[in-house]
This record gives structure tokens, C-alpha cells and sequence, in this order.
């Protein structure tokens, strides 16, 4: 530690006994349902963050009862592959071990829990340890879920695309035996332990990876702290574009806070994959901000130092040759719906899942219907980063069967508009400790009238990738969307505009702190120009951008703030 002073989770993470704290203690303590203080900073590390359910607050505050205390799990699922029979145990820890006995399909393209109870804590790991499924750095200030692109098209690459992000998911895992001890009863270890990679305070803030596969940026992976673009020759891998620098998240009026999209470090081999991505996240650890949480993105390291002297860094502390980038080209970020057959002959079935909530509904029974394919399904789930799901790897035999229950349960066979399937929420109330304004609740009725906008216009046939979060911190990624709504406050958003479709460009904030009504009236008018001139296959953050009602925002704090 230093003689400066350090943000407080420095402090909290340094006298953790690596990840340990007073978590055990605490689980055992029955008169709250809450952890001790400090325990639920450490616990994110372990997959978890306590919440309350935020619309029961002043009801039980008039009983002089505490918040209901809950606790939100994610997994750890690198890629978002999972097989049928483990999703038949997601679904059975939903329904037995959890409140709402939901899932939540996430843009970081695993599922989480939301409504655990302390004393279900460890049942619930547990139980996911025996489906060969955990929790360890879902979050946490150290390499989180390493996303994917799912791919279902070029089957053989997104097969090795995929082996690369399991190995590194493995690779940047912490070596603390903290998580076996605590939840799965494991051998306490006696004596010294080290971190070899992270040191006893780990990385300054969380830390995010996605591989990506041209020409689809389903993963965002601009947005990422860390990005692999593949680049394959006749069909085979042969190495990654490296992208350094991504993040999204920011603080409401403070402008030393900014997403970022990432600048190219340049292309390596295959076979220096992981040394780059260790030496990445080690010059991270050592040049990232420690003082102010707010600027310890990996983000604010690149910007800081510019990305000539960080590559120089991770070069030397690598001995990889990093060379210039290869060229690529993105045009998509969406799924790609309905039935795809891939470059194996295997079929995969790509559903709407809205705002990724897998729960049953009256006329749409999501979860039962995954629950009665994967009874079925000789192939594997894959999650997507825009919180829809795919049943992949079907039989042609098998085909029809599982068509049948997804139209059976309402999950198939509902007509979607291009603005909806390119549309994304995050959670927000009632559990979220951040949100400020309705996310996930309220999207679905936001996007319709969007969509009767698109329509009065005559363009409804047109995709826009459409985001909402609740707060700034950016979960589902809005400064890279062409509509981004950012919540300031109850019924209230700050309006963001003209991304790039291909998510090369961030949006730039138009209108802060309005209501639904002034949202509609900022659309309409930009939607009736954007049909009377647009260009032949123009985009409408491109479009925006051309005739100038936005400026072009590429990466800088100083583009997203003028």
C-alpha cells in the first residue's frame, strides 16, 4: 500500500485475507438478512451483490422492519454456452432457491439470479457446482464473464473463437481458495497464499473481455476493457486484432466520468493470446487508478497514457510482437432470429427473449418452454450478449420438435419489429441499489410507442439499435446505441443519439432530464427528416450525424462532453 490514501475498497480488499473477509461469519449471523459491511464489497468477487427490493422500502420502514435484504448471483458462463442438462438445473435452483424464481438472461451474456435469500447463499452455489457451474469473478474488481460471439453461421470458427474464451475465463481467474472454502465446504489452506497475477488488491475496478467474430459485433466489443477480433484466412483462425481501452459508465454531472469505446492495440498470434491478455490486465493492475473509483476503468488508463506507451508496455512485459491491425468490417450487432443452419449442417434457433427475462406470463411461457426443449435437446443453449437465446446445435430429426414447443408456449411465432430485436434493457428498480428511472419494467411499453413513431413515418422496416439503463453506469451499453435513454431521475432521461449501427461510434447526449412525452416529440420530428432524406441504406445514427443534428462522438471525454 502507499502513503497516499486509497479509495476505501483498496483498504477493504487488502485486509480481506484475499477475498475472505468475515463472509463465513456473516452467513451465520441470523438476526439480519443482510451481510456485514465490508462483506458485501468482497462478496462480488465471489458472484453476488446484496440488494433490497427497493418498492417494499418505506413500507417496512413504517413496520420498523430492515429493507428486505435479497442478494443478485451471476454465473459464470464464458461464451454463454451451457448444456441442456444444465439448464434444466438453472431452472430448478430458479424455482426452489430463489424468490421470483425467474432468470435474467444478462448482456454480459451469462444469467443471474435476482430475490436469493442469505440462507440460500450457499445451497445455491452449491448446487450450481454440482451442474459444473459457478460464480467465481462474475464480478468484482477483477476479469469478469468473457463473452462471445455466438455465431451460428460459421460453425467451426465460432467453435475455436469459443475454446479461446473458455481458456481465458480460466487463465484470469483469482488463485484465492476463498470460494471453495466459503460455499463449497472445501479445505481451508494453511500457511501462505498468493495471488500470482492479481496481488492481494486485485485490479482498481471491474474488468471486462469479448471475442469477437467480423462481420458481427454482437459482443460490443468496443465497449469492452478488453476486446479479440478474430481474424480467420479460408474459414481457420489465425490470430486477434487486440482492443484496449473500452467502458462504458459514467457519473451524472461529472464530466471527468465518460464512456469509451476502445483503441486498437494491433493483431497477434494465436499462440500469444493469453500472455497478452495477463500483461493487459498486470499493466492495469499496476498503472490503474486507485484513488478515485470513479476513474479506474482500464478506460481512464489508456486515455491517460495514450495508447502508443500502453502497448509498448504490454509488449515489454509480454515479449509479444504486437503488429498493426488487421482490416476488418462490422455491419451487424443483432441476433440473427428464426431458424439458421450453419456451416456443419446443424441447425440453430435464435428466440426473443424480452429484456431476457426468462419467467412465465399469461400467453408467453418463456421459462416453461426452455424448461420442456432442454428435456429434449441433444444440443446446447447459448446465451447471447443481447439477452435473447439460442438452441443450438439441433438435429435435423429434432428440428421440428423443438419448433413445436417454442409456438406451443408463445415463444416463437410472434411478429418482431427490427427496432425491438435490436433493442436492449438493464434491470434498474426494483432491485437495483443504482437505478434512478425504470428500465427492464418499463421498456417494453416505451418501445411499442417508439415503434408506432417508426411507423407513422413510413419506416418501420428500418433496424435501430435502441438501449435503457436506469442509471449512467451504462449496463446495457446506451452511449453505443443510435436511441440511448439514461435514467436521471423517476419518469425521467437523458436522451442520447447517433451511434453508429456497427457500434464504432458512441451517441451524443441531446436533451437531458426529460420526460416520456419530450423523448417522442426529440423522435418524431428526427424520424420524419430521417425518411423524407435519408440515403439508400443509411442508418439513422449515421444519418444524424450527416446532416449534422448530432456530432460525430468517437472515443474522447472531450467528443462525449462538447
Amino acid at each position: 500500500m502507499t502513503d497516499v490514501k486509497l479509495a476505501a475498497n483498496e483498504y477493504i480488499k487488502a485486509d480481506s485475507n484475499l477475498l475472505r473477509g468475515t463472509i463465513e461469519e456473516g452467513l451465520q449471523n441470523h438476526i439480519t438478512g443482510a451481510l456485514y459491511d465490508d462483506d458485501t464489497q468482497l462478496s462480488k468477487f465471489h458472484g453476488f451483490y446484496q440488494q433490497d427490493d427497493r418498492d417494499l422500502r418505506g413500507e417496512r420502514k413504517a413496520q420498523k422492519l430492515e429493507p428486505l435484504h435479497s442478494f443478485m448471483l451471476r454465473a459464470r458462463v464464458p461464451g454463454g454456452v451451457c448444456t441442456s442438462q444444465q439448464w434444466l438445473d438453472i431452472d430448478k435452483i430458479a424455482s426452489s432457491l430463489t424468490m421470483n424464481q425467474s432468470i435474467r438472461l444478462t448482456t454480459r451474456q451469462t444469467f443471474q439470479y435476482h430475490g436469493i435469500l442469505k440462507r440460500n447463499l450457499k445451497p445455491l452455489i452449491q448446487a450450481l457446482d454440482l451442474s459444473s457451474l459457478d460464480s467465481i469473478a462474475a464480478c468484482g474488481d477483477v476479469n469478469r464473464n468473457v463473452m462471445c460471439n455466438p455465431n451460428p453461421v460459421e460453425s467451426s470458427l465460432h467453435q475455436e473463437t469459443y475454446e479461446w474464451s473458455k481458456q481465458l475465463s480460466e487463465q484470469l481467474l483469482p488463485r484465492t481458495n476463498a470460494y471453495a472454502e466459503i460455499w463449497l465446504d472445501g479445505e481451508k489452506v494453511r500457511g501462505h497464499e498468493e495471488e500470482p497475477m492479481y496481488g492481494k488488491t486485485y485490479l482498481p475496478r471491474k474488468f471486462k473481455i469479448a471475442v469477437a467474430v467480423p462481420p458481427h459485433n454482437d459482443v460490443d466489443v468496443y465497449t469492452n476493457c478488453l476486446g479479440f477480433i478474430a481474424i480467420s484466412e479460408n474459414g481457420k483462425l489465425i490470430g486477434f486484432n487486440v482492443t484496449v481501452g473500452g467502458g462504458m459508465g459514467a457519473t451524472h454531472g461529472d464530466k471527468s466520468t465518460y464512456p469509451r469505446l476502445a483503441d486498437d492495440l494491433g493483431f497477434i498470434k494465436l499462440a500469444d493470446t493469453i500472455a497478452v491478455a495477463r500483461e493487459v490486465i498486470t499493466t492495469q493492475r499496476d498503472w490503474g487508478n486507485r484513488v478515485d473509483r470513479k476513474l479506474a476503468r482500464i478506460k481512464y488508463t489508456v486515455q491517460k497514457h495514450g495508447i502508443e506507451k500502453f502497448r509498448d508496455e504490454v509488449a515489454k512485459r509480454s515479449g509479444v510482437t504486437i503488429e498493426p491491425p488487421r482490416t476488418i468490417k462490422f455491419t451487424t450487432r443483432g441476433d440473427r432470429f428464426g431458424w439458421v443452419k450453419g456451416t456443419d449442417n446443424k441447425w440453430h434457433l435464435t428466440l426473443y427473449i424480452e429484456c431476457g427475462r426468462i419467467k412465465d406470463v399469461p400467453g408467453k411461457e418463456v421459462q416453461t418452454c426452455f424448461r420442456e426443449i432442454a428435456k429434449v435437446h441433444q444440443g446446447d443453449f447459448r446465451m447471447t450478449s443481447n439477452q435473447n437465446m439460442i438452441v443450438a446445435n439441433v438435429a435435423e430429426a429434432d428440428k421440428a420438435a423443438i419448433e413445436g414447443i417454442a409456438r406451443k408456449y408463445g415463444v416463437l411465432g410472434e411478429r418482431l419489429t427490427p427496432l425491438r430485436e435490436h433493442s436492449i434493457a438493464c434491470v434498474s428498480l426494483p432491485t437495483c441499489a443504482l437505478g434512478m428511472a425504470e428500465a427492464e419494467r418499463y421498456f417494453p411499453e416505451f418501445t411499442d410507442k417508439v415503434d408506432s413513431l417508426l411507423t407513422k413515418h413510413g419506416i418501420s422496416d428500418q433496424p435501430i439499435v435502441m438501449r435503457m439503463t436506469g442509471c449512467p453506469n451504462g449496463c446495457a451499453r446506451p452511449y453505443a446505441a443510435e436511441i440511448g435513454l439514461v435514467g436521471k431521475g423517476p419518469g425521467r432521461y437523458n436522451l442520447y443519439l447517433g451511434a453508429a449501427f456497427d457500434g464504432t461510434r458512441l451517441s451524443k447526449m441531446v436533451r437531458e432530464n426529460i420526460n416520456e412525452a419530450e423523448i417522442m416529440d426529440e423522435l418524431d420530428g428526427r424520424f420524419e427528416r430521417f425518411a423524407l432524406n435519408r440515403q439508400t441504406q443509411e442508418n439513422f445514427g449515421d444519418f444524424l450525424v450527416r446532416t449534422q443534428e448530432v456530432k460525430a462522438v468517437l472515443s474522447s471525454a472531450r467528443d462525449f462532453h462538447d
